[in-house]
């Protein structure tokens, strides 16, 4: 795919993860989803790379609310929602390969606003690493239809912080060109293994 529905576009959530379901049918096995997002963790740098390892979802809309597909139960568990051993993959290749890497949990928004430094700050108490306006849905979709999920943040702006930072559109699609080629390197690496 190139690109995706995001909520804050006003596609609602059946359309925002109507890819996934396509997938599923076509017989898909493993998901790789990727996405910018501003990092909260006091450790993280732009242009660093976080294996997601958990998500928080805060969309106000839930994306399996209504009729159950029958592609899972009614209350899908989500103990591992990223592949453990995909996670486990993923950092054997980085570390081969001297690419860094951080570990962290998405916090997933409707965006489509920047976040307030208090909102950072808030977001990052309740447990995240880093957020941004996508892959939450798509991923509990995906685990919902039995498809492993592997996720990748690239961090493309920081905050929270004592010093506020302000972004802007340009700046975070930079962040995200340069760190490309590491995250593509890694990925074309694990389907090669997988």
């Amino acid at each position: 795919m190139k690109g995706r529905f995001h909520f804050y576009e006003g596609y609602d959530m059946k359309d925002v993860t109507f890819p996934i379901r396509v997938m599923h049918e076509l017989g898909i096995e493993t998901l790789f989803v990727s996405n910018a997002s501003g990092g909260m963790n006091p450790s993280f740098k732009i242009g660093d790379l976080m294996i997601i390892t958990d998500h928080i979802n805060m969309f106000p809309e839930h994306p399996l609310r209504g009729r159950n597909f029958p592609t899972g139960p009614r209350f899908p568990d989500m103990h591992e929602a990223y592949d453990h051993k995909l996670v486990e993959l993923a950092d054997s290749i980085a570390k081969e390969k001297n690419i860094e890497v951080q570990h962290g949990v998405y916090m997933g928004v409707q965006g489509p606003t920047f976040e307030t430094p208090a909102e950072y700050r808030m977001y990052h108490k309740m447990g995240g690493d880093a957020v941004g306006m996508s892959t939450v849905p798509e991923v509990i979709v995906a685990r919902h239809s039995g498809i492993k999920v592997f996720g990748i943040s690239v961090i493309t702006d920081l905050g929270g912080f004592d010093v506020p930072v302000k972004v802007s559109h340009e700046e975070v699609q930079e962040a995200a060109n340069a760190a490309q080629p590491r995250m593509t390197e890694i990925m074309r690496e694990m389907i090669k293994r997988s």
